[in-house]
């Protein structure tokens, strides 16, 4: 069990206040329980945002208080729980101090860039009788939450294919543009499609065995220039996954596709039929088969009148706020856990060594 002092309120420390950073704030600032107490980041124009945006909070506390370091905000006493929104690279050196301070972590994902650094960090998740849970808040989009949903009350039968799209815009700019470098990031199906991974395992209820995948860096990215080093991060890529009892999953995934109608789109077929979740129109889609036929399906817009908050990611990290706020005072299990984002983190490692090799890759060999 988790174990957890009753509080009223929990207070947050933000570590990293880049964009995302700014994204957990926003959301904590709309969430009943939570307020924003504490802020690091070694950018000082980020924490010049970080804390403009805790300000803005109608609960904010007088003094809300700012490092330059993590350790700092750790040893403050001024938080009960922490998020890690800092780059990729970062991540483990944060959770190795966060995991033995007194504190629950919710840390964004991807949950590390390398498989070892993944498992080191089950390891010290396990010996703390705080939450740690992995921001792979796709899980709580309304027509993913749904779809999920759906799959779990046998709608299709047992799982035999699940397909996901995205078809999206090239990364963003970041600070100093740590996210234009495999080394840094993990790699594009590590950093962006971990997501995917985990809602994958999720619907398979199973850990995967093989990767296969192709891909490349075609489009964008190539005219920028960092000190004589070209960016290296792919920008498309198909994956298959292949699970226990002869099943599978695939990722289509472009970055110069933006130029669409949706971002994101995912299904789940098995014996019984098919459901589709369509992002961002917020559509589900359920065909069983002996009723409906092609073309002929039920169709729903999905909406969650929780949600306090959209933001960035339509209204999923308000949820997985409700939901970590929920575990850290011990009304929930972890629902997503540090497991959960060391084998999102695997398949994308997998992937990544199987467009640079050429082969099928076990995943026994990453893990």
């Amino acid at each position: 069990m988790v174990e957890t002092k009753p509080s009223d309120v929990i207070r947050y420390g933000i570590v990293g206040t880049g964009m995302m950073g700014l994204e957990h704030i926003h959301n904590v600032n709309h969430i009943p329980g939570g307020v924003v107490t504490a802020i690091s980041d070694p950018n000082e124009r980020s924490r010049a945002a970080g804390l403009d945006a805790a300000t803005q909070a109608p609960d904010a506390p007088d003094d809300i208080g700012v490092f330059s370091h993590h350790g700092e905000l750790l040893e403050s006493g001024l938080v009960d729980a922490v998020v890690i929104a800092s780059p990729n690279f970062t991540h483990r050196s944060v959770l190795d101090d966060a995991l033995t301070a007194d504190v629950h972590t919710l840390i964004e994902k991807p949950l590390c860039t390398t498989v070892a650094d993944c498992w080191a960090v089950v390891e010290l998740a396990a010996r703390t009788s705080k939450v740690t849970q992995v921001g792979l808040e796709y899980r709580y989009m309304p027509p993913v939450a749904r779809l999920l949903a759906e799959v779990r009350a046998g709608t299709v039968g047992e799982p035999r294919m699940v397909a996901i799209r995205e078809h999206r815009f090239p990364f963003l700019p970041k600070v100093d543009d740590w996210n234009r470098f495999n080394t840094k990031t993990g790699g594009t199906l590590v950093e962006k499609c971990c997501h995917f991974f985990d809602l994958m395992n999720t619907v398979m209820g199973d850990r995967p065995l093989r990767v296969m995948a192709s891909g490349g860096q075609d489009v964008n990215h190539l005219d920028e220039d960092y000190g004589g080093r070209v960016p290296d991060i792919l920008d498309n890529a198909y994956v298959i996954v292949e699970y226990p009892r002869d099943r599978r999953a695939h990722l289509d995934l472009c970055m110069f596709a933006e130029a669409t109608h949706n971002q994101e789109e995912m299904s789940v077929v098995g014996p019984a039929g098919k459901v589709e979740a369509l992002m961002p129109t917020s559509l589900l889609k359920i065909g069983r088969r002996g009723e409906h036929f092609v073309g002929d399906v039920e169709i729903e817009e999905v909406h969650d009148d929780n949600i306090a908050y959209e933001g960035l990611h339509h209204g999923s990290s308000y949820l997985e706020h409700v939901n970590f706020l929920a575990t850290c005072r011990g009304e929930r299990p972890i629902e997503v856990t540090v497991e959960d984002g060391l084998y999102s983190v695997a398949i994308g490692v997998a992937a990544q060594r199987s467009i640079d090799e050429g082969h099928v890759v076990d995943l026994a060999d990453v893990l």
